[in-house]
């Protein structure tokens, strides 16, 4: 089994054979992921054939932010006459209202290539006028003679009746190869949000199936299998379904460190998880609650973000399910900088890793957050499992034209700290949730390094490092399960319709479970919240909602409720590897220098290799391995579980 988890900096690829584990990390070829992929499988597989191909990418994203040079296809749209503005208008949101020279997003569908067409389909579902063949037709000549590559048809209530939106595909599709339909990609109400899902997926089309057609004839002849894809609902689907609803992977990469976490709780027990993944650039947070991990019905990809809350009207509004998350600009290559008023200040700029930090000597001139945690001694001057040598002398030069070196380096270490426990408290406080109730997974790169410095700050009593925290997103793919979606608004009959949603799913999957939610709100709500469903009964589900309201918000209306949408998710368990466990027999340690709280102390540095089961380790003390390195604060104590994760408790 091989799991691959390309990411903007480096591809993670994780080969599991007779229970053994090895990890990589290769560069990304940002134009041509699938070289980047090859690459590594050519140099670690030595000639073996693959059985099952897992994957995440983050390819959709940076195709829509236009990154790497990777190009959208022109696209085109058909609308119901009258609307074919919506897609530029959009809500109105104004996103910095007193930035005089703010730019919204580019609209991916030009004024010349938004077609109106004579059809109308009524609230009700009523078609009012039918579409003509001959009118779709014409239409069609006329984005060829444009050189359209890619379609998008969203028609009004098309949720409710979708046949005028079938039989302009029946048509259209004879001469595009590659066309969305809204009632099939986002069949819900919101005729601006629907519009911009189904574009956003038209544009993602060709890319995405290009993609994936090159990645499988990369790897053809490693074995025979399907390509499986992860999901922005937590879950893994085949290729042919991300190539034909990319929406579905816009998120593919941060989805899978929190089925990482979800899974490997469920290995050892534990219930209530907060996932905190911290790379280079950013620090992604998400909570498992009662082994179920969240899950949200809009996302705005593309589009700013404030301290972790997604900034409304700045980038493309996408309605489809997606594991809740929030997302902070704090990571290894945060810049440190200081504003005109003398404020010390983190990000949102991040040196990547081309220059990266300063102590990387590649031409760097802003100090980072990985500066920070060298000079602090933190993390030591070799980075683990290489010979590439930090430069600390570097990272101390640059941070001393920021003030003395040491107070900068701890100061942005706090505000990074601060940040990143903003970024859990809204996947937590602001959803009702005490974040003290919970176990803190921290992992990627950086985020061993600051895990147990956040939950000091959350109040948070237990932290857990999973193993192999640098590739943990891709070793998660592993133990994922397939899981596809389906929805329906304004249901009439609940049984009836969530049966109807089921049958469709069972089309995808061989022996599903299924899982299933309702989108409710209280009538004149503008915005619903998401139920989960045990039973399906109105009464049950109203009486959860106005429970959800009242601890969401904090209090219930004398309203009727509705049912708006409802959602199936047909889940099939895959068999989950098993992955042997080596121990250690005598714990191996180095003395180092460690800066706290403007002092210096000698602390203990532990090869995780070498740890002992159950043996208890207290901080303060760094723990390395390859790819990263834990920090254990004064007052916490440390040990390693059965498998192999460092659990450390205060």
């Amino acid at each position: 089994m091989v799991s691959v988890d390309i990411g903007g900096t480096f591809t993670d690829i994780v080969i599991i054979e007779n229970k053994n584990v090895g990890y990589y990390k290769v560069p990304t070829t940002p134009k041509n992921p699938e070289i980047g992929v090859i690459n590594g499988l050519k140099k670690y597989l030595n000639g073996k054939r693959i059985d099952e191909f897992l994957h995440a990418t983050t390819i959709a994203t940076n195709s829509l932010l236009g990154q790497y040079g990777l190009e959208l296809p022109k696209v085109a749209l058909l609308t119901t006459y009258g609307f074919k503005d919506i897609i530029e208008i959009g809500r109105q949101n104004r996103p910095e209202l007193y930035n005089l020279n703010f730019h919204r997003p580019r609209v991916l569908v030009p004024g010349n290539l938004r077609y109106e067409v004579n059809e109308r389909t009524d609230v009700n579902g009523e078609i009012i006028e039918s579409v003509k063949e001959s009118e779709i037709k014409n239409i069609a000549e006329r984005m060829l003679e444009k050189n359209v590559e890619s379609v998008a048809v969203c028609y009004l209530h098309s949720y409710k009746n979708p046949d005028n939106e079938i039989l302009t595909k029946n048509i259209i599709g004879k001469r595009f190869k590659n066309v969305s339909i809204s009632s099939e990609i986002s069949p819900e109400p919101r005729e601006y949000e629907r519009m911009s899902t189904t574009v956003v997926n038209a544009a993602l089309s060709p890319v995405i199936s290009n993609y994936v057609r090159n990645l499988e004839l990369s790897i053809k002849d490693f074995g025979d299998f399907d390509i499986k894809i992860m999901s922005n609902a937590g879950g893994l689907i085949f290729s042919n379904e991300a190539s034909e609803k990319p929406v579905n992977i816009i998120e593919s990469g941060p989805a899978a460190g929190v089925i990482a976490a979800s899974e490997f709780a469920k290995i050892i027990g534990i219930n209530n998880v907060i996932s905190f993944d911290m790379g280079g650039t950013t620090a992604k947070a998400g909570t498992v609650l009662n082994g179920n991990f969240e899950i949200t019905s809009e996302y705005e990809v593309g589009g700013l973000s404030h301290h972790g809350r997604i900034i409304k009207g700045s980038g493309y509004p996408v309605r489809f399910p997606f594991i809740d998350l929030s997302e902070v600009s704090a990571g290894g290559g945060t810049v440190i900088w200081r504003d005109s008023a003398g404020g010390l200040n983190i990000g949102p700029w991040s040196a990547g890793s081309d220059p990266g930090p300063v102590c990387y000597n590649r031409g760097g001139r802003y100090p980072t957050i990985t500066d920070s945690n060298l000079v602090l001694g933190i993390i030591g001057d070799k980075m683990s499992g290489s010979d590439f040598k930090l430069r600390r002398d570097l990272s101390l030069k640059a941070l001393s034209k920021l003030g003395n070196p040491y107070e900068i380096a701890e100061d942005a270490v706090r505000l990074a700290i601060l940040e990143m426990a903003r970024g859990i408290r809204l996947v937590t406080v602001e959803r009702g949730l005490d974040p003290s109730d919970f176990t803190l997974f921290g992992f990627g790169g950086a985020g061993p390094q600051f895990a147990v410095r956040i939950a000091e700050e959350l109040g948070i009593k237990r932290v857990i490092i999973p193993p192999a925290p640098g590739v943990f997103s891709a070793l998660g793919l592993a133990y994922s399960d397939m899981r596809y979606e389906a929805r329906k608004s304004y249901p009439e009959d609940l049984e009836h319709d969530f049966d109807a949603l089921k049958n469709k799913l069972m089309v995808k999957l061989k022996n599903p479970g299924f899982i299933m939610y309702a989108d409710c709100r209280y009538h004149g709500q503008g915005s619903e919240l998401t139920v989960p469903v045990n039973e399906i009964n109105r009464d049950k589900i109203i009486h959860d909602f106005e429970n959800l309201h009242y601890k969401t918000f904090g209090f219930r209306l004398d309203r009727p409720v509705d049912i708006v949408t409802i959602r199936v998710f047909a889940v099939e368990k895959r068999e989950k590897p098993r992955i042997n466990i080596e121990k250690g027999s005598k714990m191996f340690f180095v003395n180092r220098k460690l800066y706290i709280n403007g002092s210096w102390v000698w602390i203990k540095v532990y090869s995780r290799n070498s740890l002992i089961e159950g043996e208890n380790i207290p901080g303060p003390c760094v723990i390395e391995e390859d790819g990263s390195s834990t920090f254990i604060p004064e007052n916490w104590n440390a040990h390693t579980g059965k498998n192999n994760e460092i659990v450390v408790v205060r």
